[in-house]
């Protein structure tokens, strides 16, 4: 980290106002909304099962039935959660220009229901499933139907929910659970996110290291930097000279190569920047 940048609200406002950022969030900044982060108190370390792998989901029909009974539940819930004070406070630095676009390694879509429009959904969309086997995609409200027509007596009990989007149901409740496939040609479906040990496309990485070669700052926002998926963009830009600038409650992998890195709540932190920057959070 630099010396001479003071770790301050004052600080980040400095980097922030010269304009041309790109946002990377990652899931410490939904926390706000109750949805838990991958490596908090009721994160991903703490689930009493493993997150799905693609080579799981394509290859284990118990496995897949599973984890389809898991995240039609969690989905339920993860479609109420609302955009939070963070959410919005990118949303309006986007609309006065300060940011230039955001690259989310969180698959909730709060970003783009706060009014972000310049977004790059890393890992995928929750609200959106694909077809395997004829590459056709959908949305998961008609998925969420379907689901709920064929599994009318079928009930669930909540233990945990995760980031992800599924939840951690007994595993008594697991097996009855029925599992529907593609209406055109009869393929597994898949919700649109990146699982474990499936590549980002590499178009969309590609767009995503055009949008960062062209920042004049790289804001890491709620991400610990732990995977490599979002960890590349900050790599990248320290490697083009680029600043970074982390605002993370907790250490992260990039926080050597910070220009600054503030450890500070995040909605109240960018709501303040907003503010200091002469906007207003809308």
């Amino acid at each position: 980290m630099n010396p001479s940048m003071e770790p301050s609200a004052a600080g980040l406002a400095a980097l922030v106002g010269r304009g041309d950022v790109v946002v990377l969030s990652g899931a410490g900044l939904s926390t706000e909304s109750g949805i838990p982060d991958y490596r908090g108190p009721s994160g991903a370390a703490q689930r009493r099962h493993a997150p799905m792998t693609y080579q799981a989901f394509t290859r284990d029909p118990v496995a897949r039935r599973r984890y389809w009974a898991r995240s039609h539940v969690g989905w339920q819930l993860m479609s109420r959660a609302e955009p939070n004070a963070g959410h919005r406070a990118v949303a309006t630095l986007e609309r006065r220009g300060v940011v230039v676009g955001t690259i989310t390694q969180n698959v909730d879509g709060l970003h783009q229901a706060a009014g972000s429009r310049d977004v790059i959904d890393l890992h995928g969309r929750l609200d959106r499933v694909v077809c395997l086997g004829c590459g056709a995609t959908s949305s998961r409200v008609a998925l969420r139907e379907r689901l709920d027509a064929a599994n009318r007596e079928w009930r669930a009990t909540v233990t945990a929910v995760n980031p992800d989007g599924d939840v951690d149901l007994p595993d008594q409740q697991l097996d009855g659970f029925v599992v529907v496939d593609c209406l055109g040609c009869g393929g597994l479906l898949k919700p649109d996110v990146v699982y474990f040990g499936e590549n980002v496309p590499a178009a969309r990485v590609a767009t995503a290291y055009d949008l960062v070669d062209r920042a004049a700052l790289l804001l890491v926002l709620g991400s610990s930097l732990t995977v490599f998926s979002g960890r590349r963009f900050v790599h990248r830009a320290a490697s083009a000279g680029i600043p970074v600038a982390i605002v993370n409650d907790g250490p992260t992998r990039g926080d050597d190569v910070a220009a600054l890195k503030l450890a500070a709540p995040l909605g109240e932190t960018l709501t303040t920047l907003v503010g200091a920057l002469g906007t207003a959070v809308a």
